[in-house]
């Protein structure tokens, strides 16, 4: 099929997510490889946000194609009460891998899933019914991970599951808790405890966050907070969640994102980068006391194609590559150069507003003649869609939302490739200077 047979075919007859389908104008993709997509007529497009921040070791990689393909071979499909060795090789490994006694697996189907089944543990282990969350937060797209998320996609989704108490970020969108990490911190912290007061201690089971939150602004907490956070919850014996199936597996130079902050949450949730989204997969991951009750009690969950075995043997060949290839330290390293290139076009453009990375999950964002943001929270702006047309003709994929867009190539992205991309991107922002006259 061409390209246009192949967008007429999903236009025709599939819907498309957070979208209207008349409204949607569909990349048609053929083939991938690498750091790169290819339309059906060969034009090849530079993927500058490993799709969904989740192809981390980059399109089709040999070696996990080979794994997939011999585990076709072997088993495809028993039902979750089976014991299976991708099951015991790849909870064995991870348990291994991950911070502290993180060290029992519940596997999923995908993050949003992996949130859903993090609820149910929280409130079956403790007996509450309450959940913490923050608004700019994105927990996934089901009912009851719908209302953790603090974006306004939530908005359309309300009335759902009840429960959600959502707090304040640590960063506040316009304005600043104090002109200190610390301060922030102190004055967030603060808050939250009155919240927690409020609501009764007693009623709230856990906190969800991302540990380093995503679609909403790629933002690292302030130095301090998850330690202070992790102590505040436990004074009231309410668990921490940390997502990490966006942050996690190397995207942040780290292999998962609270490495950076020396904190064990009680739970994490991974998805995404586990498998590289070669085959879908999702996990949680409990404490040691969390787990021992389980052993002692039922956990009232799960889904026909938990821990199917495509997905198990996918990311083990998946930790493979990152592990050989030294994904994570290129994660690391690689984030200084893109660091790097985001200096220079905030010196060079003035529509730059600020920049920011953690390893390779970054973004940028942009501002107006006067220095306000160029588009309000959950708005928009001509410039940007302008933005938005100059990066899909000039072949770079990524996200443009709002004031922003991001910069979440694969971990295997080399220079050459990076300064590429930040041509492209440079031209770009070059067209957006003159739209609101910078």
């Amino acid at each position: 099929m061409n390209s246009r047979e192949i967008i007429e075919g999903c236009k025709d007859h599939t819907m498309w997510s957070w979208a209207k389908g008349n409204d949607v104008s569909p990349l048609p993709i053929a083939r991938a490889e690498g750091i790169y997509m290819y339309t059906p007529e060969g034009e090849r497009i530079i993927d500058f946000n490993s799709q969904l921040m989740s192809v981390n070791i980059g399109h089709g990689h040999p070696k996990v194609r080979a794994a997939m393909k011999r585990q076709i071979d072997e088993l495809l499909y028993v039902y979750p009460g089976a014991a299976t060795a991708p099951r015991a090789r790849l909870a064995k490994r991870l348990a291994a891998m991950l911070p502290g006694d993180l060290d029992t697996c519940f596997f999923t189907l995908g993050g949003a899933e992996a949130n859903e089944n993090a609820i149910k543990a929280a409130r079956l282990y403790t007996g509450r019914h309450k959940i913490l969350s923050r608004y700019r937060s994105y927990h996934g797209a089901t009912n009851a991970c719908m209302q953790l998320t603090g974006d306004p996609r939530r908005l359309f989704n309300e009335p759902g599951m009840p429960g959600v108490v959502r707090v304040m970020d640590p960063q506040p969108y316009d304005y600043s808790f104090g002109a200190t990490d610390a301060e922030r911190v102190a004055n967030n912290l603060r808050y939250l405890e009155e919240i927690i007061t409020y609501e009764g201690p007693q009623t709230i089971a856990a906190m969800f966050i991302e540990t380093v939150t995503g679609t909403n602004g790629i933002l690292p907490p302030p130095e301090g907070y998850l330690p202070a956070l992790k102590a505040l919850l436990e004074k009231y014996g309410i668990l921490l969640v940390c997502d990490e199936v966006m942050c996690g597996f190397g995207r942040t130079g780290k292999m998962f994102a609270v490495e950076h902050y020396g904190v064990v949450p009680d739970i994490i949730t991974l998805a995404k980068g586990l498998t590289s989204s070669y085959a879908p997969l999702g996990c949680m991951a409990v404490r040691a006391p969390i787990a021992k009750h389980f052993a002692e009690n039922v956990f009232w969950g799960g889904l026909t194609y938990n821990a199917h075995c495509l997905g198990l043997a996918t990311a083990e060949a998946v930790l493979d590559v990152m592990e050989e290839e030294k994904l994570v330290e290129r994660a690391a390293r690689m984030g200084e150069v893109m660091h790097g290139h985001m200096a220079r076009l905030k010196a060079k453009h003035p529509c730059v507003r600020t920049h920011r990375n953690l390893g390779l999950f970054g973004i940028v964002k942009l501002q107006d003649r006067d220095g306000n943001r160029i588009a309000p929270y959950n708005g928009t702006h001509p410039a940007m869609a302008a933005l938005a047309k100059h990066f899909r003709d000039n072949g770079l994929f990524t996200f443009v939302r709002w004031d922003g867009f991001m910069c979440n190539p694969p971990l295997i992205i080399d220079e050459a490739q990076m300064a590429e991309a930040f041509e492209i991107i440079d031209r770009g922002l070059t067209l957006v200077d003159q739209l609101v006259g910078g």
